[in-house]
């Protein structure tokens, strides 16, 4: 008797897993390996005096507050945005759904530009806000924001849109019809599903505006103390060629990257598992997918 022997789509999965491996390790494991070795010449007293200076925790504060603040802002408006463009048809529909991938295709310098040119205070934006409202945008922690939420957007829109495809509008129809009312709709029926999606375009865009620094630089001032990110004080301290200091940076927002974007995804883990339990206790035949949503609809009602 023959064997079984398990037949793979991809030939020559061994070699293609060899060359992945080695490609990883090249781009990735090898960097940041090196990054490590290079901060461990240092006692744990002395990388910690280095990494909890004045000037390096006002700039964490800076980076993750602003990089938090920003993704929010998206995961918000990016629901909105992803939403109107795929259930709504209006003139200029196409040209609205392109210009969301803008910030893909811009330089970041140049977005930072622009928005320093709009937000300063003789800007055709920054002149009325500062003017009329005594509310400064530009050079200061607010510009960071801004700049980081209209790089941020797309990954948010792009996320959650194909996922608001798939949910059937009979799904919505359903609902309305069993007595749930619009808010029920979407907060049982609706965001169960998007949900998972829009967890997972908040972390793409906030693991994006930590690393950010071309649209930044322009807009923040650059205030130690007051609108100076991480990544340009490593940049700092590479021009003084201090070395040590800049690899020690690195290594602090590597770690709290790692961290806050592995809490993230056990998150949306969390939350793409209870969507598809709920959705089989009231469906059994249900498959968990958004498009078969039949069972959240009666739920909703209930």
């Amino acid at each position: 008797m023959k064997s079984n022997r398990s037949h793979r789509v991809l030939p020559g999965f061994n070699l293609s897993l060899g060359y992945a491996l080695v490609y990883l390790s090249l781009l990735v494991l090898i960097p940041l390996g090196g990054l490590i070795a290079k901060s461990s010449e240092l006692s744990l007293a002395e990388f910690w005096t280095l990494a909890t200076s004045q000037r390096s925790m006002a700039s964490y504060r800076i980076t993750f507050g602003t990089s938090l603040l920003a993704a929010s802002i998206n995961a918000f408006f990016g629901l909105i945005v992803a939403w109107v463009l795929v259930r709504y048809e209006f003139p200029g529909r196409r040209f609205f759904d392109a210009l969301v991938d803008l910030p893909f295709a811009l330089p970041t310098a140049v977005a930072g530009i622009t928005l320093t040119t709009l937000y300063a205070n003789t800007g055709w934006l920054g002149q009325f806000i500062e003017g009329q409202w005594g509310f400064k945008v530009a050079f200061t922690p607010w510009g960071i924001v801004v700049a980081l939420t209209f790089v941020t957007l797309p990954f948010v829109v792009r996320t959650v849109q194909p996922v608001i495809e798939d949910i059937e509008t009979e799904v919505e129809e359903a609902a309305a019809t069993l007595g749930a009312t619009r808010w029920q709709t979407f907060w049982r029926v609706l965001l169960p599903g998007v949900f998972p999606a829009l967890l997972t375009g908040f972390a793409l865009a906030f693991s994006r505006a930590i690393g950010e620094f071309g649209s930044v630089i322009f807009i923040a001032g650059n205030i130690p103390l007051v609108s100076e990110i991480t990544p340009l004080l490593i940049i700092a301290k590479l021009e003084q060629y201090d070395l040590i200091g800049a690899t020690v940076l690195a290594v602090v927002m590597l770690v709290i990257s790692f961290f806050l974007l592995l809490s993230i995804n056990l998150l949306q883990w969390w939350s793409a598992n209870r969507h598809r339990g709920e959705a089989r206790e009231l469906d059994p035949g249900s498959t968990g997918t958004p498009g078969n949503n039949a069972g959240n609809a009666q739920g909703a009602a209930a």
